[in-house]
């Protein structure tokens, strides 16, 4: 599947990875080693899979505001995603992750089925001008 989608940028950048998608919420805090990145939540339809380097996209993050440090200590970890897509709400945990780790944020909202099509495909955010592409 190949395409390009306009989003909407939250945290600046440009990245590209692999396509992760889930329409689950995920708590960054809990759910997620922070040593390998891999969602360790077994109710999670991510179970026993790494988020490191890819294109994350899920609806919005649940939990405690520490879930922004989580996700600065993923990046510090180097097994955080390369960038994150929001396909809901873009949640204050979540923004305020990416922007202290540095890692691109945007939303894209009513496009669902478009991006679920897209997991394991190649993905690049460019969030600076507003667009995700799927090669």
């Amino acid at each position: 599947m190949t395409g390009t989608i306009s989003c909407r940028k939250i945290v600046g950048g440009v990245c590209t990875g692999r396509v992760l998608f889930t329409r689950s919420p995920i708590n960054f805090l809990s759910a997620i080693d922070q040593n390998t990145g891999i969602i360790t939540d077994s109710s999670h339809d991510l179970h026993g899979i790494s988020i490191s380097d890819t294109i994350l996209i899920f609806p919005y993050s649940v939990g405690s505001t520490v879930g922004a440090y989580s996700i600065f200590s993923l990046r510090r970890n180097l097994v955080a995603p390369s960038g994150m897509i929001c396909t809901v709400k873009v949640d204050i945990t979540t923004a305020s992750g990416c922007a202290i780790a540095g890692i691109p944020l945007v939303s894209i909202t009513n496009q669902s089925d478009f991006l679920e099509n897209s997991q394991n495909s190649y993905g690049t955010i460019n969030a600076d001008i507003g667009v995700f592409r799927i090669e």
